[in-house]
């Protein structure tokens, strides 16, 4: 099962490899995330950078809600 929030993240670095030295990781750990591996919560923040926010923390971890919130959306409100 391939993570498409990782496969994401991969493609915004350039490579596995790449993704792997912007969060001081191995390239084998940037695999096992991509293979339905979860990423460690120590290492959600650095594929946020490595991404500059266009992986946002939610979607790496939808589990852990509480440590890692949705944005909190503002209703349009209509006349």
């Amino acid at each position: 099962m391939t993570n498409l929030v990782i496969q994401r993240a991969i493609d915004l670095a350039g490579s596995q490899q790449k993704l792997a030295e912007l969060c001081g990781v191995k390239q084998p750990t940037v695999w096992r995330w991509l293979h339905g591996g979860r990423v460690d919560a120590k290492n959600v923040m650095s594929v946020v950078r490595a991404t500059e926010g266009q992986i946002q923390a939610h979607e790496l971890r939808p589990d852990l809600p509480d440590v890692f919130p949705q944005p909190e959306t503002t209703p349009i409100i209509t006349p």
